[in-house]
């Protein structure tokens, strides 16, 4: 199988995570599609984009959003720690006071580790940053009001190429950053009500 960019047959390696990507069951509260992956990054990479429904086609949806890249690289970066990478990306709406919550962002990291290891994941190297984004509408935009945002970006090295409990577990951390309940038991709830701002 040729890689589309440069012509090069693809290695088996990233052929099997592809085929492992693909097959992933993600949530139903999910739209999900195979969007152009980002060049430069690596020499192989596949990537994801997820909407929480209702969302109008390839527009970002009101109540969350996010990215999942697969990443391969034979020579193995020393960064990585491996062959793979993953790099993922979640955003949600928040009522206002849930965004002023001081322990958001830890919650919303544990979730994506819960959400990983309920699913028996094996991954190394995890890093990354959650962030609280709260606005104020001001002058043509003050009938939005207030409003609040959790973002989580992210990155871990899976530890071989059967990458489908991580697709399932990104697309987990999504819905609960939503505010949908967690499919896995022993997951604990923050409640995130989607804000209204219209």
């Amino acid at each position: 199988m040729p890689d589309t960019l440069s012509g090069n047959p693809v290695p088996a390696d990233f052929a099997a995570a592809l085929e492992a990507v693909r097959r992933a069951q993600t949530r139903a509260e999910l739209v999900v599609t195979e969007i152009p992956a980002p060049t430069g990054l690596a020499p192989w990479s596949i990537a994801l984009a997820a909407d929480v429904r209702p969302s109008q086609h390839s527009t970002d949806s009101d109540y969350g959003t996010g990215r999942f890249i697969l990443l391969y690289d034979p020579s193995a970066p020393e960064a990585w720690g491996g062959v793979f990478r993953i790099v993922c990306f979640a955003q949600a709406p928040l009522e206002t006071d849930i965004g002023l919550d001081p322990f958001l962002a830890s919650v919303a990291w544990s979730w994506l580790v819960d959400a990983l290891d309920s699913r028996d994941a094996r991954y190394t190297a995890a890093a990354g940053t959650a962030t609280r984004i709260l606005s104020s509408g001001f002058g043509e935009l003050e009938e939005q009001g207030d409003g609040a945002q959790i973002e989580l970006r992210a990155s871990w090295t899976p530890l071989d190429h059967d990458v489908t409990t991580h697709v399932e577990g990104w697309s987990e951390l999504l819905c609960m950053l939503a505010g949908f309940p967690p499919t896995a038991e022993g997951v604990s709830v923050l409640s995130t009500r989607r804000a209204s701002r219209e």
